[in-house]
């Protein structure tokens, strides 16, 4: 209609992510790449940190195709070590960020009676220490500079067990609780921590039940829009997280699920 304001700046002014640096933990595939290129087509300069350099290089391409500013970063979150190494990269391709997304996680289920110490062990350095340790790292300096948003995947796990939760479902319930004491410690200066919770979506971290057609029928049908997940689904979600949109909405777990969770 003539005369009609453009809705365009009023968008961009909530949830414009241009000029900020975003940097994104299991960015190459799944929900983690989904995120990535939701960031980065808003404005941010994305990093995206995994492990397959192949993958990442496949990433990066694809989000420099979409005319957006990308590196990568291969790291394993495994250890310490590899965690600070990724840190010291991300920050090195395009300084110190003002979004950090935890989307790596490995998701190793063994029936309780069999669960080791080694897969407790690698399931809480991947799926909670590194993510405890990035905050370490790159939150004093976003609460320093004001503005700061931590967004960490969680899972249904974090809230009930089923398909054989495990350390996986141990190490997102902490998750969930990190996100708060992250949002107590850092919220009054501009930082803000929350989890976005998956229901089942079809990505290679689930490929144990993907693989089941029965599995996957009845987890579509437990939800309330009759289909599982995609990783696109994630992408409006965590723009507006990062974006100054959500600048009072923190330690929160905002669910993602087709109302998986809500009977």
């Amino acid at each position: 209609m003539s005369g009609r304001p453009s809705p365009v700046p009023y968008l961009s002014e909530l949830f414009s992510l241009e000029g900020r640096v975003a940097v994104v933990t299991g960015g190459s595939s799944g929900i983690g790449r989904a995120i990535a290129e939701a960031l980065a087509r808003a404005g941010a300069a994305v990093v995206v940190v995994a492990r397959r350099e192949a993958e990442l290089a496949a990433a990066v391409r694809d989000l420099e195709g979409h005319g957006c500013r990308a590196a990568a970063v291969s790291a394993d979150l495994g250890s310490r070590a590899g965690v600070a190494a990724a840190a010291d990269g991300a920050v090195a391709a395009f300084g110190e960020p003002d979004i950090l997304v935890n989307a790596a996680a490995i998701n190793l289920r063994p029936p309780m009676d069999e669960l080791g110490e080694d897969v407790w062990d690698a399931t809480m350095a991947v799926n909670l220490d590194a993510p405890f340790l990035l905050g370490q790292r790159f939150g004093p300096g976003m609460a320093g500079r004001g503005f700061g948003r931590l967004i960490h995947i969680a899972s249904q796990q974090a809230f009930r067990a089923s398909v054989t939760s495990g350390a996986y479902g141990v190490s997102k319930a902490g998750l969930v609780a990190l996100a708060r004491s992250q949002a107590e410690a850092w919220s009054g200066r501009g930082v803000t921590a929350n989890t976005l919770v998956p229901g089942f979506v079809m990505t290679p971290l689930n490929a144990r039940l993907s693989s089941e057609p029965a599995t996957v029928k009845a987890l579509a049908e437990r939800t309330m829009t009759g289909r599982n997940g995609l990783p696109g689904d994630f992408a409006g979600a965590a723009v507006f997280l990062a974006s100054a949109a959500a600048g009072y909405v923190t330690g929160q777990s905002i669910f993602v699920d087709g109302g998986f969770s809500a009977h």
